[in-house]
């Protein structure tokens, strides 16, 4: 165990795993005691309860399948030679805690029961046995999210917790009778034994592992203790003079000692003595009770419908130990079992809330707040585009030569390397998705090779036998997740080829950019040179001024935008959620640690991005009033320049040029964008793959038992099928010697006894004298004597009937003496 646990921290936490190393030499330590504590004794209830109550901690700081597959043999049921594994936790913790209810059961049987002391102790011991499985089915096996072990299901639970509560009762009953208590306290403590009883045989009908020896003797305690709680009943009626009564219920007590005794052949030999003596005083007293009441009392005999229910003294309840039910207190400081395991360590549910606040805080700032003020920009820049700017008035204020703007973003994207940059990006992305669906098809193919194996095994078995699930039922999610990732893959390519569109579409403008300035020369033509009338000067500038405010707002949303991503980076939330867990684990020590337990918190550290969630409407109001300045401004300088048609070539060349620089940042950023997905794609594809694989092998180990399982019953089928042939062919010979034979058939000599004559005893059969052959039974021709008096009811001695001595006649059949 220690090694998974040592591996899990090692790739799961910060933390190194040799800070633990006492730690983990101690829970192996724990485990070998705990599963050798198989004798009676006392000082296993220690080491059961120490390790249990480790698990229970430590399933705070791990996850319920850590890695180790723990293995349960079955108490009870069919299979006890054949043992289950789950990679699980809690499955371990029910395992564990079944062990120590069967070893306070043993301890309550080991003791001397015919002292009141020993009578107390193990009323104690059976109480505490029925706790602890009452505490697995109420605590244990709902969070084991796996199907329980078949001697943990709920039905048998039920009745091994109602079997041990009727021994615990029965022990107070026995203590009652030993104190000389009163008959009617004995008769209601009798009752409530005979109903545990009741309860644990009914409970047992519906379990498919209890088998039908524990049903019949649950079902004679039954009676029998029904029977003593009648006849306890009938003595206190006659110390009440209440004689009609007293014959009524003795009359019951009899046929509940009969129904008893009909299940003879399933109880040990000391309960059918005690019923036999139960049966002989019932009857005895029955006998003195009727003639008294017939011959001096002459009271009426209710009929056992009429005849009050007995109230019921219900002494014996589940008792959980503390050790049990409250972990917490044996740990610690001053815990009975010293300080808890892995204390130090990081619970991983912590981990789990940092994640989940990292992805909230991610989808609050970049989904919320920076995507909304990206997509102003970007309304901002196709208002623009569709006004022409800034290429018109670029080409008026400098009809020669290149705007220095253009030239400073040409400049940006050669650092960049441009257009080489995005062909090289394009082909990474394209390697890493390649990869992710190679992955994926690795994945698929196991399902459906898993898939072909499972279907095999089935028609060839047949549905009857090959009852497992499914493979689509077995790993539900797996296949849901097979469409999850299909569904990415397809949505990616999509969007794949809308950037490889645009990226066609934009190839020659951002071919230009990534140039030489004497390519963008040769790319703008020249205008002539033109003065410019008042207007279109005082438009140009106004409009000028417009712009600049845009390049202002741009620049300051960058800054912000820069700036949150910095206050996002540096939101640190864990030194706020180890202060939390520290105050659950000192308040709540046993108790889970949850990331819903830290909502609150998150919601606390989120506030901080109220303000920017503000700053995101107020752009947008801005926005609105420069986007109408903007569309005024243009239309004055349009109206001003009607009629110039001298600088419309250059406007179009220097506005295509502007638009790319803006289309080369906008691919860039899917390209990014592109790239992150496929490696976070990468990690959902592998896990899947493994998960694929693990199932497969899973199922092929699953499959491999369930054959030999199969083969094995086909062979006990076999064997049954040919002593069943044995039988019919052994009746048959036996019939076809009953029937008369043809009187021409030479009769077969006889067995001759060898051995010395021998007086028998009467009514014992010696084995000295052998096996004598009689003659042919009525209704072949032979006329039997009567038996005499004397062995009219002894088997051991026929009848004297004429003997044919020395030959045996097959027509006259077999007679055993």
């Amino acid at each position: 165990m220690s090694a998974a646990i040592k591996q899990y921290i090692s790739t799961k936490y910060d933390q190194h795993p040799d800070m633990f190393k006492h730690d983990l030499e101690s829970i192996d330590k724990l485990r070998v005691e705990a599963v050798n504590s198989v004798e009676a004794h006392v000082s296993g209830i220690k080491r059961l309860s120490a390790y249990a109550a480790q698990l229970v901690w430590i399933g705070g700081k791990f996850p319920i399948d850590i890695g180790v597959d723990f293995t349960w043999y079955p108490a009870l049921g069919y299979n006890t030679q054949r043992p289950e594994s789950q990679n699980n936790l809690r499955f371990e913790l029910a395992n564990v805690l079944y062990n120590l209810a069967s070893l306070y059961s043993q301890l309550a049987v080991s003791l001397n029961r015919n002292t009141s002391d020993g009578l107390r102790s193990a009323c104690n011991y059976f109480c505490q046995a029925a706790g602890v499985i009452s505490h697995i089915k109420s605590e244990v096996i709902p969070d084991l999210r796996t199907t329980p072990p078949e001697d943990m299901d709920t039905m048998t639970l039920e009745s091994i917790q109602q079997l041990l509560l009727a021994q615990a009762q029965e022990c107070f009953w026995s203590k009652a009778i030993k104190d000389g208590l009163k008959d009617g306290l004995i008769a209601k403590l009798a009752a409530k034994v005979s109903d545990f009883y009741d309860q644990a045989a009914e409970y047992g009908t519906k379990s498919d592992i209890i088998s039908t020896e524990w049903i019949h003797h649950m079902t004679a305690k039954q009676h029998h203790f029904a029977a003593a709680a009648q006849y306890r009943a009938s003595r206190d009626c006659l110390e009440k003079q209440r004689y009609g009564e007293e014959v009524a219920r003795l009359k019951d007590s009899l046929i509940c000692v009969n129904e008893a005794l009909k299940e003879s052949r399933w109880i040990n030999k000391l309960v059918l003595s005690d019923l036999q003596a139960l049966k002989a005083k019932v009857t005895e007293d029955l006998k003195r009770a009727e003639k008294d009441n017939d011959v001096i009392y002459l009271m009426p005999v209710p009929p056992k419908s009429e005849l009050k229910t007995l109230d019921r003294a219900g002494m014996a309840t589940p008792r959980t130990p503390q050790e049990v039910s409250d972990p917490a207190s044996t740990l610690g400081v001053k815990g009975v079992f010293g300080q808890p395991l892995f204390a130090k360590l990081v619970p991983y549910a912590v981990h789990v809330s940092v994640s989940i606040y990292e992805e909230r805080k991610e989808r609050l700032v970049n989904s919320t707040i920076i995507d909304d003020l990206e997509g102003l920009t970007t309304k901002l820049r196709d208002l623009l585009q569709s006004l022409n700017l800034p290429g018109s008035l670029q080409a008026i204020e400098k009809p020669l030569g290149l705007p220095p703007s253009l030239i400073n973003r040409a400049e940006e994207i050669r650092q960049q390397d441009g257009l080489h940059r995005l062909r090289r990006t394009m082909h990474e992305i394209a390697k890493l998705k390649s990869n992710d669906a190679m992955a994926y098809q690795d994945g698929v193919e196991l399902l459906r090779g898993e898939a072909s194996e499972d279907e095999r095994a089935r028609s060839k078995h047949g549905t009857d036998r090959w009852t497992r699930a499914p493979s689509v039922q077995a790993a539900e999610k797996l296949y849901t997740k097979v469409n999850e990732i299909d569904g990415y893959l397809k949505s990616a390519a999509s969007s794949d080829e809308v950037v490889k569109k645009k990226l066609q579409e934009w190839e020659n403008v951002l071919q230009v950019l990534s140039g030489t300035n004497r390519d963008l020369e040769s790319f703008v033509p020249s205008s002539r040179r033109a003065t410019p009338t008042p207007n279109v000067e005082k438009a140009a500038a106004n409009l000028r001024s417009v712009l600049s405010e845009v390049s202002q707002l741009e620049g300051r949303r960058k800054k912000k935008i820069q700036t949150l991503r910095d206050k996002a980076k540096s939101d640190d939330i864990n030194t706020a959620i180890l202060a939390e867990t520290a105050r659950l684990e000192r308040e709540y020590p046993m108790q889970k640690i949850e990331p819903a337990q830290f909502e609150n918190l998150f919601e606390d550290h989120l506030e901080r991005y109220e303000e920017d969630r503000a700053m995101v409407s107020e752009e947008r109001g801005m926005q609105s009033q420069l986007s109408t300045k903007i569309s005024e401004s243009n239309a004055t300088f349009v109206s001003a320049r009607q009629g110039d048609s001298s600088t419309k070539e250059r406007e179009k060349a220097l506005q295509q040029l502007e638009n790319g620089f803006f289309k080369y940042k906008e691919i860039v950023s899917n390209l990014d964008t592109g790239r992150k997905f496929y490696n976070d794609l990468a990690a959902i594809v592998n896990r899947f793959t493994d998960d694929c694989r693990n199932f497969a092998y899973q199922r092929r180990v699953e499959a491999g038992q369930i054959e030999t399982d199969l083969s094995t019953a086909l062979s006990n089928l076999n064997l049954g099928l040919q002593e069943q042939k044995q039988r019919q062919t052994l009746r048959s010979n036996y019939n076809s010697q009953q029937q008369p034979k043809p009187p021409s058939e030479e009769p077969m000599p006889a067995p001759t006894p060898t051995r010395a004559a021998v007086q028998p005893e009467p009514g014992i059969w010696n084995p000295e004298l052998g096996i004598k052959f009689g003659g042919a039974p009525p209704g072949i021709g032979q006329q039997v004597t009567k038996p005499s008096n004397e062995n009219a009811h002894n088997p051991a001695y026929p009848s004297p009937r004429p003997v044919q001595g020395g030959q045996w006649d097959v027509s006259r059949g077999v007679q055993f003496g």
